[in-house]
């Protein structure tokens, strides 16, 4: 099955050029010609949450760069990272760094978590923001920090590049033989799952103590509170029923407001759920096909997803997730960050780009066709929810009409803050940027080219190869051409090698 070639998003110099494009392919993306600046600007405009106010309309995902110390302590490169977080100018933080509440959950071996020196490590990379931040637009008052708590499930890597240690909810008919689990391979058990909800506590009362404003407490990305949302077919307290799937976070919330009440709480949620997808079985040597669902007629119903279409994969079906939001507003969190599916079964969905990853495939769909489904997607979940504030995915494959779209979310409604993530790993500034009308340094902006998660693929720390000088004249660079190589490439994709990826 030969690539298909899309229209890409860099190619277009001007925005009614790119408007126009939209029109064509017919993708319901709300778009501004003009995108205002300085005070009066709907992105420069606060937001008020509990008694907090938000200085802007910009948030920066959670970003992981996969180079912490094996023992979990930040390495240069991670407290540079959250040097550019501060440096953004966006006012709301949204974890900075998906943060392992134990060792054995960790996505990868390089992952900060939970350990004897992680409340001196978390105060340093919280410090080092808060001074980027002051020194580069003045006040702090305004900005709201979170810490990302997590466990990876499925897919722990926690110990050993490579070395999958996976910790299940329930067995999935796809993505167990992806991960080399068989049907025998125990779940964990409803007395781990009350130890795990400890671990998050403690986190979280550490988090609090540093001095952040909130945790999220992740249930996105196929990660563990993801997947239990998932777990239909779970038997016992945590599966089943839609109060049984949502008893790990509302056993979390309670625990933690009886610890540390003033501290806020936010869920990142993978709002919408696909079957898994794979490279096209006609894919040249060296090369990935467009992706591809995995078969799925003899899975109907389909069990295993949240925000899914039972009767077919393939669609998305919101009933689920807005009783989710129902349950958060009534557990009084109002700090929502909306997502889809997965990177690690069908990247596509939740990450949008023309070039994939070494063990991806090409795209099956032009690109802005899956930003729109997340931006409608989090729209729909907005509309119902309007009390709620919405962080909104999906935007860098925008590239250099990011501006123009984030705007018109903004102003038509559709979100309340535009979230970042691999846009601020080559060009942390763009917000600032847009908020004091400088013309976008267009040679940072991110193209896509999902080095980023390349690298991390191949044991290196994840970062902006092709456009950040810091990764791009390192030696681990070179180490990544090499690792490209079609040869190289061809054993990865059909290895079965599993994503590493941000939060």
């Amino acid at each position: 099955m030969a690539a298909r070639s899309y229209t890409a998003v860099g190619s277009f110099r001007e925005a009614g050029a790119f408007a126009q494009y939209l029109r064509q392919l017919g993708v319901e993306i709300p778009f501004d010609i003009e995108v205002s600046s300085g005070s009066t600007s709907l992105l420069s405009q606060p937001i008020s949450v509990q008694g907090r106010t938000i200085g802007n309309r910009w948030t920066i995902h959670p970003m992981e760069g996969w180079d912490a110390t094996r023992d979990g302590h930040p390495s240069d490169n991670t407290i540079r990272r959250w040097k550019h977080f501060g440096q953004s100018g966006a006012k709301l933080i949204w974890g900075g760094e998906a943060f392992a509440v134990r060792r054995e959950g960790r996505a990868n071996p390089h992952q900060l978590y939970l350990n004897p020196s992680s409340k001196e490590d978390l105060a340093l990379l919280r410090d080092t923001l808060l001074d980027a931040h002051r020194a580069s637009v003045g006040s702090t008052d305004d900005l709201l920090i979170g810490l990302q708590l997590t466990h990876s499930g499925r897919y722990c890597v926690p110990n050993e590049w490579g070395k999958r240690e996976p910790k299940i909810a329930y067995h999935h008919p796809i993505l167990d033989r992806r991960v080399n689990l068989g049907p025998d391979d125990p779940l964990m058990s409803d007395d781990e799952l009350r130890s795990l909800i400890d671990d998050f506590v403690l986190a979280a009362s550490l988090a609090a103590d540093v001095g952040f404003d909130f945790v999220d407490i992740k249930h996105c990305h196929g990660y563990l509170g993801h997947e239990l949302l998932g777990a239909h077919t779970r038997t016992g307290e945590f599966g089943g029923s839609f109060e049984n799937r949502t008893r790990f976070l509302r056993e979390i919330v309670a625990a933690i407001r009886a610890q540390r009440p003033k501290l806020m709480i936010g869920v990142r949620l993978s709002a919408f759920d696909m079957i898994p997808f794979k490279p096209g079985p006609d894919s040249a040597p060296g090369k990935t096909g467009p992706g591809v669902p995995e078969p799925f007629e003899n899975l109907l119903p389909y069990r295993w997803g949240f925000g899914i279409n039972a009767q077919n994969p393939l669609e998305i079906d919101l009933t689920e997730p807005v009783q989710f939001l129902r349950l958060l507003r009534d557990l009084d969190i109002r700090l929502m960050n909306l997502s889809g599916g997965s990177p690690y079964y069908n990247p596509h969905i939740q990450r949008p780009a023309l070039y994939p990853p070494s063990d991806g495939y090409q795209p099956p769909e032009d690109p802005l066709l899956g930003v729109a489904r997340q931006m409608m997607a989090a729209r729909d979940l907005k509309r119902q929810f309007p009390d709620l504030v919405c962080v909104g995915t999906g935007y860098t494959y925008l590239q250099d009409f990011l501006p123009n779209v984030a705007q018109a979310a903004v102003r038509e409604g559709w979100i309340d803050s535009i979230g970042l993530g691999r846009m601020v790993l080559s060009y942390p500034q763009l917000p600032l940027d847009v908020l004091r009308g400088n013309p976008l340094q267009t040679k940072h902006v991110c193209r896509t080219f999902s080095d980023c998660t390349t690298g991390p693929r191949n044991a290196l720390p994840s970062g902006c190869y092709p456009l950040d000088p810091h990764y791009k004249q390192s030696s681990e660079a070179a180490q990544l051409k090499v690792k490209k190589k079609p040869e190289k490439k061809e054993e990865v994709q059909h290895g079965g090698t599993e994503a590493l990826r941000p939060g």
